[in-house]
């Protein structure tokens, strides 16, 4: 009998799951029959989101292009998913389709959060997806903005404000943050990262909170009125509901608990990958969001579910950190160097060398998905993955 496996998502962790239990599929002849659910036919590198915003038309390709014939595509919205019948409802255009699992592995990723200050739903953009990067640039390109702020201060907020503040130069740029700039790199990086502000002319407050987002202006809580003729909103991000919703066991905030192979605490059907995952580190801290964790969550899991359907216990080591990677811009960069508890180690790298790997890592993400390399390059080329890592380390060296 053919075991279905359906896949709900085709980021970067619900394509890597398909791709890899489709690999299954055409290696080892598993009893597989792969379903890849996406609400669009396009896949959307969401590490270029920045430079979508800053007016570059990058990083959105066909879905076609990273899918083979083992994959079967449904291009709809997830409305709902009963973990009792195994089944999940799919809205594709103005019908209803209801797709059955054996095996479900849920991917549906992340959204910019929902608790952001008031106002900033009305008066901010949000680069958490492509249309909102998109908007973005829209704006910059329709209005000239004279003045710019980026609210979030973490790697990604910094990518859009170094990104944004180098291509429209001439425009008032400026960051605020709740904490430090760059808080989790070591202090020499973080000397890099003021230094190519200070270049770019982007204007830094950290430690300060926004309080309200208006027309034209961002309010601080400290009571200053910053004007602000375009927001970006950059700070956290939400996960779906629908976790929660079909009974799953997950966190205070909604992302779903999983055991060291990314399968539901309570469900022992469905795996969770992605940002939607509340997976642990090496430490036992919750792994953050990221394309870098996306990446080896989905292929895991595609490993453990055609390890259990082989009759193995599959490997259940945690997660750790190789790196963190940060572009400034397109001609400079940091690349910081960490412990697998992704604490900074002393080695990194800056400048138009660390700009040119951060592109390999980027491509070289999306490359493994699409099929340009070997199978499971994606993973072994760029992040530190359970057990396997040191053997990829040892080969490089």
């Amino acid at each position: 009998m053919v075991h279905e496996l359906l896949v709900l998502g085709a980021g970067y962790a619900g394509l890597a799951a398909a791709r890899r239990a489709a690999h299954h599929v055409r290696a080892n002849g598993a009893g597989l029959r792969v379903t890849l659910v996406n609400a669009t036919d396009t896949f959307v590198e969401r590490v270029r989101l920045h430079e979508v915003a800053a007016g570059r038309d990058v990083g959105v390709h066909p879905l076609a292009d990273s899918l083979n014939p083992a994959i079967d595509l449904v291009v709809g919205r997830v409305e709902a998913v009963d973990t009792e019948a195994r089944t999940v409802d799919v809205r594709t255009g103005d019908r209803f389709r209801t797709l059955r699992y054996d095996t479900l592995v849920y991917a549906l990723g992340s959204t910019a959060a929902a608790d952001a200050a008031p106002g900033a739903a009305e008066h901010a953009v949000t680069l958490a997806g492509l249309e909102g990067a998109r908007e973005v640039a829209r704006r910059i390109a329709r209005e000239r903005p004279r003045t710019l702020t980026v609210v979030g201060g973490g790697l990604t907020g910094l990518e859009a404000v170094t990104e944004i503040a180098e291509a429209h130069a001439g425009m008032d740029v400026r960051l605020v943050t709740s904490g430090p700039v760059a808080a989790g790199v070591g202090a020499r990086g973080r000397a890099h990262v003021r230094r190519v502000l200070d270049r770019l002319d982007v204007s830094v407050r950290e430690h300060t909170r926004v309080a309200a987002v208006e027309a034209g202006h961002v309010k601080l809580e400290d009571g200053d009125l910053l004007e602000s003729d375009l927001t970006v909103w950059n700070a956290g991000f939400d996960v779906s509901p629908l976790a929660a919703g079909a009974g799953l066991a997950v966190d205070g905030s909604g992302r779903a608990l999983v055991d060291g192979t990314q399968r539901s605490v309570s469900h022992p059907d469905v795996y969770v990958v992605g940002d939607a995952a509340h997976a642990d580190a090496v430490d036992g801290r919750e792994l953050r969001m990221s394309c870098a964790m996306g990446l080896p969550m989905g292929t895991a899991a595609a490993d453990a579910v055609a390890a259990r359907l082989a009759g193995r216990e599959p490997d259940a080591a945690p997660f750790g950190y190789l790196f963190q990677c940060v572009s400034l811009g397109r001609r400079d960069g940091l690349i910081q160097f960490v412990h697998a508890d992704d604490s900074p180690r002393g080695a990194f790298l800056t400048g138009g060398l660390a700009a040119r790997y951060k592109e390999m890592i980027v491509s070289s993400a999306y490359g493994g998905l699409r099929g340009s390399g070997k199978q499971g390059s994606a993973e072994g080329y760029l992040w530190l993955v359970r057990g396997s890592a040191r053997r990829f380390l040892r080969r490089a060296a």
